[in-house]
């Protein structure tokens, strides 16, 4: 089927669907896939028409008197299955007033009407009936139906009069004063209908129906929670019957792209009128007019839009005749260009690189209800984390969303709302069927047609797995068709198919690399990568080395902006929760919570790994750091702008405490995309008195880029690239072992040196040197009490054991690790031996155990010293024949009394960090609070960890009295208010419950972690992927020795 006949089969079924009023009123138009819409008004681009150039300079429609808004309380009444909905209901004689009052707009789900459901792969309806479209269950199909009266404006006499609704879920019915008026489907693309005809002078009636799924949802099979009701702005406005029905402006660039070039289009509807257009510059300047419904405007020396820089212009276009002004339509306008060239994606001829995120519209109260605040928080949120392009997966936003990424300079791939997941993508995906071929391309035209003039839009994307085939096909010629100066992407078809970037997901390491060493002609960019669920982003360093070492791999779409957890109150402790899939319902139909992967929280806290992306991120980066001379390279890696709007300082540090700032001036004024070498003398002198008065001492320098706040969004001081270096390394304690002499047994007590006495029975062995009492079990052969200046440091009959485990992680349980690793969860441990030896400065008890389960050997051994300090050795010796899973941790745990609630430690921080994903966290010292070290993930798991310890403090804050470890080279450390237990699911997550970290009791203890090496986290994907090989702790012979000494 070619392009014309696509368009000839659009025209016959639109003509077919308004001939006749009892068609119109056909109620199986829900489930026939050739009806989804009747009577709607044409797709056209998003825009406001004004009766004024003065009312239209605010651009906002608000305080025109072109506009009505309908928003606030209608009367609604809501049945369970569409079969019992109200009949007649929209007649003017209907008696309503037993209705209740519900919001517009305001989902059903979100006001106690009908369970919110989550589901990632398969229908909303898997637990009530199989798909097989376009048939649609009336059984707990939820409709809702709405009533409301307005008064007609008196002054829109004689105009067209339109109803406006911006998101309806599933699909809208409309009636005025009793008549039928038109039907839409397609839930994220704003829905018109021109009601004139239907309306009188004074107070009149809209009614609407609202439906859970129709046989569109069958193309709306996203990755989110799925709601009904109704979205976005919801209003009437008025037209002159003689109007502008739609404008396209295409805004580009010539002369190496110096120049502008302004080509528009004003279709008119209603007549012929004098057009005119008018363009001005940020400051309010006239720089251009042009008169006609078409042509062109040419702008020398333009300034150009991109992220980095977005700049705009504003275009007013006036339709007016012999009376005056009919209407007035203001435009911002960004002048660019988009290209592929030699397997790059060129904005304004430069390669740039999507530092990307992939952003679902949800709200953690509203959910599809997203206000201009939140959407201008989540815009600054992305400016802190360096991330310079959304993908609007996957489905159009709300038009509001396009201004502001014009505004403050974001990319968008733009997404269709077409996703037939639940179908596959094998034979029966939809793609396949010429039958299912309207709804391809209504889906796109409502996304190209609606933003086709938003200078954020730099891609087009088809939509998003539903498999491939040719109605994708012809997808993609329409839309080049309609529009070529932007690519456009598909995912699930491959490299080979219609597609103008290879964007797949999840593609690992090796396979980004083998694509970047073939011969492939396309840019290559993530439509889905780093996976961010729960704890993650494990390995994200690893992908933007590999991006910055080829020119065609040009980034990627992290998985996703922010957790889609619904705010609610936990039912066990009453705190806050954030709910996710399987929360609410008989019959759930759940992924759990697969729909929580966010960068940053519900509630648009960072979750810590945010920090990493914000770190490989950054657009300036320090090379070749000299720090004999004070001498270094800034790279400058953004591609528009220079580095005039920051500030850079370098801190030194010695052990972690700060001696001095230093203020480098010279690093201003480097241009985009290259490098410049600075010396610095003030900071070549204090590294040198550093190194002079601290010469034993770890020095560090710490380089940080501030904003000058001149940017929008970015706060003046806000850093937005920063990076340590260690000039001289940590000296770690040795914790040599010195020679002994084996004790024979006895009970009773004795002086084994100066300042060392021993107790022994047949139940334990006391050593006591110094503040510090160490008692272990002969039975156990783990330290059971831990005493300092006669307080216990040990919860009552807790002992200090060894750690192999932890509480699995979204990405460990992807990979089923909580069941290949389960060994290592509490394996058995034989004592099988128990010795004392003495010598004269040291105490040394030593216990083998056998672990038969694991097929290894364990020897702990305590050596106490005369200055109180505890020397631990962990070590295990494994059979190199046998084949055991891996271990979680390699370590010690020990639980405390709650009033041990206040750390000190230097290491990386202050946010929690992992072996494959710490680069963001500084070396530096750090006090925090037990408390806050636990992140509350939305569901609970594995958190609080830092690594790179050289020492870890924790003591009660009322005594100061506590407990110091150190080890003999880096270490990985955490203590945290929850037992392991206490955070981990079991085999399976699914419970009759979800787990959530507000359900989560504290039992007045700390669990406090020493371990040498802690397993990887991962990020490739959370359904199978395991961390990088070298991020894995594998199944070997181990050894970790640690001091403890009394704080």
């Amino acid at each position: 089927m070619n392009f014309r006949r696509i368009v000839k089969v659009s025209i016959c079924l639109a003509m077919l669907s308004v001939s006749t009023g009892l068609w119109a009123q056909n109620e199986s138009r829900w489930q026939n896939v050739d009806i989804n819409q009747q009577n709607r008004e044409p797709r056209r681009a998003s825009f406001f028409a004004y009766e004024s150039q003065d009312k239209a300079q605010g651009f906002d429609k608000k305080e025109s008197a072109n506009y009505l808004s309908m928003e606030g309380m209608w009367k609604f009444n809501f049945v369970k299955d569409h079969n019992k909905r109200p009949a007649n209901f929209f007649a003017v004689n209907y008696d309503d007033s037993k209705w209740k009052d519900f919001p517009v707009p305001g989902l059903f789900e979100l006001n106690g009407y009908g369970d919110a459901t989550y589901k990632n792969v398969g229908y909303a309806w898997a637990t009530q009936f199989d798909p097989n479209p376009p048939y649609i269950s009336e059984t707990n199909n939820y409709t809702g139906s709405y009533r409301r009266t307005f008064d007609l404006p008196t002054d829109w006499k004689g105009k067209d009069v339109y109803f406006h609704v911006g998101s309806a879920t599933s699909n809208l019915t409309l009636w005025v004063n009793g008549k039928y008026v038109g039907y839409s489907e397609d839930s994220k693309v704003a829905a018109e209908f021109n009601i004139s005809k239907y309306l009188k002078p004074g107070k009149n009636l809209i009614a609407m129906q609202v439906m859970r799924w129709c046989d569109g949802s069958y193309f709306e099979d996203q990755d989110f929670w799925r709601f009904t009701g109704i979205a976005r702005e919801v209003y009437l406005y008025a037209r002159p019957k003689l109007h502008a029905a739609d404008i396209r402006l295409d805004a580009g660039l010539e002369n190496n792209y110096r120049d502008g070039v302004l080509n528009y289009n004003v279709s008119l509807k209603g007549g012929k009128t004098d057009v005119a257009i008018a363009l001005f510059d940020k400051d309010g300047k006239q720089i251009a007019e042009a008169s006609g419904a078409q042509g062109t405007i040419k702008v020398p020396n333009v300034k150009a839009w991109t992220a980095e820089t977005p700049n705009l212009y504003k275009a007013f276009i006036t339709l007016k005749n012999k009376q005056g002004i009919l209407e007035v339509i203001p435009q911002k306008i960004g002048f660019r260009n988009v290209e592929i060239k030699n397997a790059q994606l060129l904005i304004n001829g430069q390669p740039i690189l999507i530092k990307g995120a992939n952003r679902h519209e949800v709200d953690p109260d509203g959910g599809y209800l997203v206000s201009v605040e939140r959407m201008i928080q989540d815009i600054k949120i992305m400016k802190r984390l360096n991330i310079n392009a959304v993908r609007t997966c996957h489905y159009p936003d709300d038009p509001r969303w396009y201004d502001l990424c014009d505004e403050y300079g974001l990319y968008i791939t733009a997404e269709a709302n077409l996703e037939t997941h639940g179908m596959g993508y094998g034979e029966k995906s939809l793609a396949k069927f010429p039958e299912y071929l309207l709804p391809h391309i209504e889906r796109n035209e409502g996304n190209v047609k609606s933003f086709i003039n938003h200078p954020s839009i730099i891609v087009w994307s088809l939509g998003n797995e539903g498999g491939y085939g040719i109605n994708f096909e012809k997808a993609y010629d329409w839309v080049k068709a309609q529009d070529t100066t932007r690519p456009v992407q598909y995912e699930r078809g491959g490299y080979d198919s219609k597609t103008d970037i290879h964007c797949p997901m999840y593609v690992d390491y090796q396979g980004s690399e083998k694509y970047c060493q073939s011969d492939g002609t396309k840019p290559f960019i993530q439509c889905e990568y780093a996976h961010a669920m729960g704890n993650s982003e494990g390995g994200f360093k690893e992908y933007w080395d590999l991006i910055r070492k080829y020119p065609k791999y040009q980034g990627g779409y992290i998985w996703d902006f922010v957790d889609q957890g619904l705010r609610d109150k936990s039912p066990i402790t009453g705190k806050e929760i954030f709910t996710y899939g399987g929360d609410y319902g008989r019959y759930p139909a759940s992924d759990y919570n697969f729909n929580c992967n966010g960068i940053i929280a519900p509630d648009r806290r960072l979750n810590p790994h945010a920090y990493e992306i914000q770190y490989y991120h950054q657009n300036i980066w320090i090379n070749d750091f000299d720090a004999v001379n004070g001498a270094f390279k800034v790279y400058n890696e953004n591609f528009f702008k220079t580095t005039d709007n920051q500030n850079l300082t370098a801190t030194v540090y010695a052990n972690g405490q700060k001696l001095t700032v230093v203020e480098i001036p010279e690093a201003k004024g480097i241009a985009p995309q290259t490098t410049k070498l600075i010396k610095s003398d003030a900071l070549k002198y204090a590294i040198g008195e550093a190194e002079s008065k601290h010469a034993k001492e770890e020095i560090t320098v710490n380089f940080a880029f501030a904003s000058d706040g001149t940017e929008a969004l970015v706060d003046k001081g806000q850093v937005t690239s920063r990076q340590q270096f260690v000039v001289s390394e940590y000296q770690f304690d040795k914790l040599e072992a010195p020679e002994m002499a084996e004790a024979p047994a006895k009970n009773g007590k004795m002086q084994a040196a100066s300042n060392i006495e021993v107790e022994e029975t047949n139940a334990y062995v006391k050593v006591t040197a110094n503040r510090m009492t160490v008692t272990v079990g002969k039975a156990t052969g783990m330290i059971d009490y831990l005493d300092v200046d006669g307080e216990p440091m040990l919860k009552f009959r807790e002992s200090m054991k060894p750690e192999f485990w932890r509480a699995p992680t979204d990405n460990d349980f992807g990979a089923s690790l909580q069941k290949e690793l389960r060994v290592w969860r509490n394996p058995q441990m034989k004592l099988t031996s128990f010795n004392k030896s003495v010598g004269t400065d040291n105490v040394v008890l030593t216990a083998q155990f056998d672990m038969p389960e694991v097929k290894a050997q364990l020897m702990l051994t305590y050596r106490i010293n005369t200055a109180g300090e505890v020397i631990v050795t962990e070590k295990m010796t494994t059979d190199k024949e046998a084949k055991v899973a891996d271990l979680f941790r390699y370590g010690m745990q020990l639980q405390m009394p709650e009033t041990f609630s206040k750390l000190e430690y230097y290491g990386r921080g202050p946010e929690e960090n992992y072996i494959d994903r710490h680069s963001s966290a500084f070396i530096g010292k750090y006090e925090a609070n037990v408390k806050d070290e636990y992140y509350p993930y939305v569901r609970p798991q594995e958190s609080g960890n830092h690594t790179d310890i050289r020492y870890f403090s924790i003591f009660n804050p009322a005594t100061g009295k506590g407990l110091t470890f150190e080890s003999n080279a880096p270490m990985e450390c955490s203590a945290i208010p929850y037992l392991v237990e206490d955070l981990d699911s079991g085999i399976k997550k699914e419970h009759a419950w979800g787990q959530h970290s507000g359900d989560l009791v504290e039992k007045g203890l700390v669990q406090l972690h020493i371990q040498q090496r802690q397993y990887g986290l991962g990020c490739i994907d959370s359904w199978g992927a395991k961390p990088m090989e070298k991020y894995r702790l594998h199944y070997a012979d181990r050894e970790f020795t640690f001091k403890i000494k009394a704080k």
